[in-house]
C-alpha cells in the first residue's frame, strides 16, 4: 500500500452511484430484494479500493471487521429465530393475540400499540425486544382487527424507538453522551422537549388515523371472531401463557444482557408448550427452532402470519447483515466514507449547521455501515471536537446523534435494525417506513428547534 492514491468525495461517489444503482434496479424493476444489488456495491467499494492503491489483504480484512462489528446482532437475530418459532409452537404468540384481539379495538389500536411498545421499550431499553414481544404480538392482533400490517408496525417501530432513544437502560442513550462527553442524565433531559413534541405529534397522527378504523373502514368483526376461533381450535390458550415476554422483558430490564435474557425466553417458552400444549414432543421443539412453525388452522390470515420463526427463516436477515457490513468495512477502512464527512462539515458554519450536519452523517452511516452503534460512535468521535471550538456542550451533539443515528437506523432496509424488524414482524421495510412518524420526524423537529437555538446548549466556563 505504499503507492495509495489520494481519497477524494468522487471515489466514494461513484462507489455510492453504482450501490444506488444497482439497488434501484433490483427493487424497483425487478422486485428483486436487495442482496445480490448489495453485493455488486461490495464489489464496486472493493474495485475503488484496488484502484486507490490498497491490497486485497487489507480490504478482505476491512469486510471481516466489518462483519464483526455486527456479529452481536446477528448472534440475537439467530436466537430471536428460535424463540419466534418456539413461541409459537408452545402458545405463547397466539394466547397474546387472542387476548389482544380481546381487549384492543380498532378506534385506539395505533395509539395503544405506540403507549404499549414505548412503555416496554422504556422500561427495559431496548427496541428490539420490544418489536420480538409485544411488537410481535401486536401485528397479530392488527390483521385480526383489519388494520393494515404495515401501519400496525409504523405504529410499534415508533413506540420501541421512542423507548429506546430515552430510557436510560438502552446501549445507545448510554452511549451517545459517551462519545459526546457528557453523562447520561444530563443527555436524557436535554433530550426530553425536542422528543416529547415529536412523540405528541406521531400520537396525535395515530388518533387521527384511527378513526377511520371506528367508523368501520377496511374492518371486518367477523374476522376477529374467525381468528380467534382459530387460535382456540389449534392452540390451548391461556394467561400463564404471557409468562415468557414477561421473563424476557423483566430479566432485560434487570440489565440481563440481551442474549441469556432471550435464551431464557426460549426455555421458558418451551416449558410452558410442555405443559399446556397437547402432544409437543422434543422434535417438534427442534424443528420450531430450526425451521420455524407451520400453521395449519384453515384461516387464511392465521396461518400466514403464524407460519414463521426459527433460524432459517432468519437467515435471510443474517445474510444481508453480513454482506452490507462488509460494504461498511471497506468503505470505512479505506477513508471513503471520512472523504465525503469532510466534505460535508465545511458547511457547519453555525451551531443549526453542525447540527444539521451531524444528523447527515448519522444518516450516511446507517446507509453505508449499517449499524446502529457505528452511526452513533463514528459521528461522536468526529465531531466532539468540532463542537467544543463552536463552544457548545456536549448535550448538544448527544442529542444530534441520538436524533438521527438511533431512529433512522431502522428507516434503512439493508440495516440490521431493518433487517431484524422485517425479520420478525414479517411486513417490508418500505411498506412500513412510511408511518415511522416518530422516526421520521425527530431529525427535522430537532433541526427546527436547533434555528430557534432550542436544541443548542451553549458550554458555561465552570463546565469547560
Amino acid at each position: 500500500m505504499k503507492n495509495k492514491k489520494e481519497v477524494k468525495i468522487i471515489h466514494a461517489a461513484i462507489v455510492f452511484v453504482i450501490l444506488v444503482a444497482a439497488m434501484s434496479v433490483s427493487i424497483i424493476r425487478f422486485d428483486a430484494g436487495v442482496h445480490i444489488a448489495m453485493f455488486i456495491g461490495v464489489c464496486a467499494a472493493a474495485i475503488m479500493a484496488l484502484y486507490l492503491g490498497f491490497d486485497w489483504k487489507f480490504i478482505e480484512t476491512s469486510m471481516i471487521e466489518g462483519i464483526m462489528n455486527a456479529m452481536n446482532s446477528i448472534m440475537i437475530l439467530i436466537t430471536v429465530g428460535i424463540l419466534v418459532g418456539v413461541w409459537i409452537l408452545s402458545g405463547v404468540v397466539p394466547s397474546m393475540i387472542y387476548y389482544g384481539l380481546k381487549l384492543l379495538s380498532p378506534s385506539v389500536f395505533l395509539v395503544a400499540a405506540v403507549l404499549i411498545c414505548s412503555i416496554t421499550s422504556l422500561a427495559t431499553g431496548t427496541s428490539w425486544g420490544t418489536v420480538g414481544t409485544m411488537g410481535l404480538a401486536l401485528i397479530g392482533i392488527a390483521v385480526g382487527l383489519g388494520i393494515p400490517a404495515p401501519v400496525a408496525a409504523g405504529a410499534i417501530i415508533s413506540g420501541a424507538y421512542f423507548g429506546d432513544k430515552m430510557s436510560p437502560l438502552s446501549d445507545t442513550t448510554n452511549l451517545a453522551p459517551a462519545m459526546a462527553g457528557t453523562d447520561v442524565f444530563t443527555h436524557v433531559k436535554f433530550m426530553m422537549l425536542p422528543t416529547g413534541i415529536t412523540y405528541i405529534i406521531t400520537l396525535g397522527i395515530f388518533a387521527l388515523m384511527g378513526i377511520q378504523y371506528a367508523n368501520g373502514t377496511g374492518v371486518d368483526m367477523s374476522e376477529v371472531s374467525e381468528m380467534s376461533q382459530g387460535l382456540t381450535s389449534m392452540f390451548h390458550i391461556s394467561p400463564f401463557l404471557l409468562l415468557p415476554p414477561v421473563i424476557v422483558i423483566v430479566a432485560v430490564a434487570r440489565k440481563i444482557p440481551a442474549l441469556p435474557g432471550i435464551t431464557l425466553g426460549i426455555f421458558a417458552g418451551v416449558l410452558c408448550g410442555f405443559i399446556f400444549q397437547d402432544g409437543i414432543t422434543y422434535g417438534d421443539v427442534m424443528v420450531a427452532g430450526m425451521s420455524g412453525f407451520t400453521c395449519e388452522s384453515g384461516v387464511e390470515a392465521l396461518d400466514s402470519l403464524l407460519s414463521t420463526g426459527g433460524i432459517e427463516n432468519m437467515m435471510f436477515s443474517i445474510s444481508l447483515t453480513m454482506i452490507a457490513m462488509m460494504f461498511g468495512g471497506i468503505m470505512e477502512k479505506t477513508g471513503m466514507l471520512a472523504a465525503v464527512v469532510k466534505k460535508i462539515v465545511k458547511v457547519a458554519k453555525k451551531p443549526v449547521g453542525l447540527i444539521t450536519t451531524t444528523e447527515l452523517t448519522c444518516f450516511l452511516s446507517n446507509l453505508v455501515m449499517p449499524e446502529q452503534y457505528i452511526s452513533v460512535v463514528i459521528p461522536g468521535r468526529m465531531y466532539a471536537d468540532t463542537y467544543k471550538e463552536m463552544g457548545l456542550h456536549p448535550k448538544t451533539l448527544s442529542n444530534a446523534l441520538e436524533s438521527a443515528g438511533t431512529v433512522t437506523s431502522v428507516l434503512v432496509p439493508w440495516n440490521t435494525c431493518s433487517v431484524y424488524v422485517v425479520g420478525v414482524l414479517g411486513v417490508s421495510t418500505m411498506t412500513y417506513l412510511p408511518y415511522c412518524y416518530f422516526n421520521l420526524l425527530m431529525p427535522f423537529v430537532t433541526i427546527i428547534l436547533a434555528f430557534f437555538g432550542i436544541t443548542v446548549a451553549k458550554e458555561i466556563k465552570e463546565e469547560k
